[in-house]
């Protein structure tokens, strides 16, 4: 029997129309494909709206591949973040999408100049619809299946699909309001790629500690370092005392140290926290007499007046003690708790606040030129499913630009 779509244009299916899937889309069909972008909620995109506080934070303005985390090969990761530089990512959007785009220098993060997500989510759309992808939205994927050379692509309340090729960019699991419901993990599952396990990464952490109680709405900039095992990760920016914990950049930048410690087997973890940019020997000097100074008011120079007293109290030291009644025990224990002290974690708020999935497929189980996997041809994955991620700042967006392209590219040409 002929195939009934024998001279037709090569089909390519993209499941998810995310940051990822949105790219291949607009690639593919650009190629001249028959593209057709699945998506199962009504709009699409959703994680780019809510992103940047509703700006989309579209790109880093400086790119460092070192600020990515992956239990897979490293070389591969990098292989794939080289593969779209910075400078001709940001072109596209400026050129070909038509969004210009604006760096704030001090966060070191790039927006569109309108300072709305929406026009990035709707820009990448248009975009791709008008390259000619067909996006069909209200469309849940049930399964994905190889038939014979083609893809059969299941879906609930509508016939199947079939394809030459199948791009799987439907995220991981976090923000599950978003659409985000690890379809796209369970498929790779299923069709036997090899999987690290996943957890959520860029989310608050949880405490309850007596003595910060007092501080939620308290912000400042800290260094954090977590530590668990053999993993660490530091970080330095901004921190926020919240009704259940901490948040703030510093904090969602290691929380996948603390994440991970829940796994059966893991170690327990702890995070220090250096509460200014003043180290033991700055600290030394600022709390040597100096007339009727007291400790708060040493402390209160350098950071909030309500964490002054904590802090202090936490190192078992006087707020009110004049330096020159200071003893040294005392004096070394408040600089300990200044420079090291402890931030007491009791967990993290998992998916449901995390902006990205750690672990997912291993890198190793796609061609890192054209994200096809090595174990089924013509099925190509991209984006968040696959294990890596980076900070807060752009650079889980630059993965999805990349991957996303990357395998809208591919996929036609194969």
């Amino acid at each position: 029997m002929s195939d009934p779509r024998e001279g037709t244009p090569r089909r390519v299916v993209i499941i998810g129309a995310g940051a990822a899937g949105t790219m291949a889309a607009i690639f593919a069909a650009a190629a001249g494909t028959e593209t057709i972008l699945l998506e199962r909620t009504k709009d699409g995109g959703r994680k780019i709206l809510i992103s940047g506080g509703g700006r989309c934070n579209v790109l880093p303005m400086v790119m460092d591949e070192s600020r990515y985390i992956t239990d897979s090969s490293p070389n591969t990761m990098r292989r794939m973040l080289r593969a779209w530089p910075l400078a001709e990512q940001r072109a596209f959007f400026e050129q070909d999408v038509n969004i210009p785009l604006v760096d704030e220098p001090e966060a070191s993060k790039t927006f569109p100049a309108s300072h709305k997500a929406r026009d990035v989510r709707d820009g990448l759309l248009s975009l791709a619809a008008i390259n000619g992808a067909q996006l069909r939205m209200d469309a849940r994927v049930r399964d994905v299946s190889p038939e014979g050379a083609q893809w059969r692509v299941a879906l609930d309340d509508a016939p199947p699909i079939i394809a030459d090729a199948v791009i799987i960019a439907c995220g991981g699991l976090s923000v599950p309001n978003t659409g985000s419901d690890g379809t796209g993990l369970d498929i790779a599952r299923a069709l036997g790629h090899e999987m690290h396990a996943t957890y959520p990464a860029l989310t608050p952490l949880l405490g309850d500690s007596a003595a910060f109680a007092s501080l939620s709405g308290v912000s400042l900039r800290v260094t954090l370092t977590a530590r668990a095992g053999d993993r660490t990760a530091t970080a330095t920016g901004g921190f926020l005392f919240t009704h259940h914990g901490y948040s703030g950049p510093s904090v969602l930048d290691v929380s996948h140290v603390m994440a991970r410690t829940s796994a059966p087997g893991e170690s327990a973890g702890r995070v220090r926290v250096q509460w200014t940019a003043l180290g033991d020997a700055q600290w030394d000097a600022a709390l040597k007499p100096n007339g009727t100074r007291t400790v708060a008011s040493v402390l209160r120079a350098e950071m909030p007046d309500r964490l002054a007293t904590v802090l202090a109290n936490i190192a078992k030291v006087d707020p009110a003690r004049v330096l020159a009644e200071l003893r040294r025990d005392e004096r070394l224990r408040l600089i300990e708790t200044l420079v090291r002290g402890e931030l007491p974690c009791t967990g993290d708020e998992g998916y449901k606040k995390a902006e990205v999935t750690g672990g997912g497929v291993s890198l190793g189980e796609v061609d890192p030129r054209t994200m096809q996997s090595r174990r089924h041809p013509g099925l190509y994955m991209c984006g968040e499913m696959l294990d890596a991620f980076g900070p807060i700042g752009g650079f889980n967006f630059f993965w999805a630009w990349s991957t996303g392209r990357a395998a809208g590219q591919a996929s036609a040409r194969a």
